[in-house]
């Protein structure tokens, strides 16, 4: 019989010295530019409004026109009844509550489609006006979480007039009431809209330095969203996908990924009628945005339908059908965001989002209990799904989904949620 002998190593000093050398820029890449979500909340929707019509009460009129719009055809209860949703009941409490105490989450007053060409003149003094009406908002508090503009595109017809109203609107907010206050400046969203090339989200990266040079500001607290509008974001000249390097052209500074459901529809020649966030199309760029951004922290959002509840008792609930079909498939895909352009949009927003985050909190909790607590389950789950379970049950809580009792009688803390949910390096699992 052969000697037993204990197993040596082979590789020395000088090869792990070698591999450290070789894969520095790989480590350097993945901790610098894939750091994961950082956990901290995000809006389920975004409304867009043209600019002149924003008003510091615009969000409660909205919860009112929505409640409104439910009640006038039998309740939130009854509608959650037709949609098939499970405990229709609790849902229409808690999308009442949620429609009159914070019925949007996100607001962007829109210098661009929504807006059109205005005199110079004019939209001057709109951009002015408009910093000044979201800076008293948040001094007061009576404005959504995050607010901010969406101004016009980097190309060449447009970027001077887009850029102008961005720099007033900027001026003027900063001038306004609490404009130096981290609730305004954590809230505050820019959206650069039609983005095609890497180098437009690099000029945009050049324009937010100088603004912060010029307020005083801290070095990249001016972040944008991208909005993903022309296929050639999506596969540029060069073959490559321009909209995972324009992620990392710029560091720190594109904050989210937004799909334009129409420009994007036109543009690769879909008809009018087809147009819809579940085209083939659609899910084609969606999925290469998705790609794009896993890991890097940069958030993404679905785009809009423009089929509107409004008139007929049959044309609304065909609409809302629709929408709340198209609001659960998006959350099904892990888009957690999209657009809304009418109040009347927000009840199957919020009755969709809401039934999708309670039909698998129940599960999320207690797979997640097993695993913080060592428990055999037929459910063998690793720290990132652990990690996806925290973040579901975060996103839950955060937008009125579940309760703070639900989530504490879960057996599940906010603190764990928290350690669980923080950017890869900062806790280990």
């Amino acid at each position: 019989m052969a000697e037993h002998r204990e197993p040596v190593p082979v590789l020395n000093a000088a090869d792990y010295q070698h591999l450290a050398h070789s894969l520095r820029p790989t480590d350097e890449l993945l901790a610098g530019s894939y750091p994961g979500d950082d956990g901290s909340r995000q809006p389920v929707h975004t409304v867009y409004v043209p600019a002149d019509a924003f008003t510091p009460g615009l969000s409660t009129e909205w919860g009112r026109q929505a409640l409104a719009a439910a009640q006038g055809q039998d309740g939130l209860e009854r509608l959650a009844s037709r949609l098939e949703l499970h405990d229709p009941d609790v849902l229409a409490d808690l999308v009442a509550r949620k429609l009159s105490t914070e019925p949007v989450e996100d607001l962007r007053l829109d210098f661009e489609d929504g807006y059109g060409v205005r005199p110079d003149d004019v939209e001057d003094a709109d951009a002015a006006e408009a910093g000044r009406a979201v800076a008293a908002a948040a001094a007061a508090r009576t404005g959504p979480a995050f607010m901010g503009i969406r101004f016009k595109s980097m190309e060449a017809g447009t970027r001077g007039r887009g850029l102008r109203t961005l720099d007033l609107f900027l001026s003027a907010l900063l001038s306004g009431p609490g404009a130096h206050g981290s609730r305004l400046q954590e809230g505050l969203v820019l959206t650069l809209p039609k983005v095609s090339t890497v180098a437009q989200v690099e000029a945009m990266a050049f324009v937010c330095g100088r603004l912060e040079d010029a307020h005083g500001l801290p070095p990249g607290c001016l972040r944008f969203e991208v909005q993903v509008e022309t296929p050639q974001v999506i596969l540029g000249a060069d073959g490559t996908a321009a909209v995972a390097r324009l992620l990392h052209a710029a560091p720190g500074r594109v904050s989210g990924l937004h799909y334009g459901t129409y420009d994007y529809s036109a543009a690769v020649g879909i008809a009018p009628e087809h147009q819809s966030l579940d085209h083939p199309a659609a899910d084609y760029a969606k999925t290469v945005m998705q790609a794009a951004a896993a890991g890097t922290g940069v958030r993404l959002s679905d785009g809009s339908t423009n089929i509107l509840p409004v008139g007929g008792p049959e044309n609304m609930f065909r609409a809302w059908k629709l929408h709340a079909r198209l609001v659960a498939r998006s959350l099904a895909a892990g888009f957690y965001q999209g657009w809304d352009l009418h109040p009347a949009q927000l009840p199957t927003r919020f009755l969709a989002t809401y039934a999708f985050f309670r039909s698998g909190f129940p599960a999320a909790a207690a797979r997640l209990g097993n695993y913080l607590n060592g428990r055999e389950s037929a459910i063998l789950d690793e720290p990132a799904t652990a990690r996806a379970l925290a973040r579901f049950i975060q996103r839950a809580a955060a937008c009125g989904a579940v309760t703070e009792a639900e989530v504490s009688a879960a057996g599940v803390s906010a603190q764990e949620l928290d350690r669980l949910t923080r950017p890869r390096g900062m806790e280990p699992l």
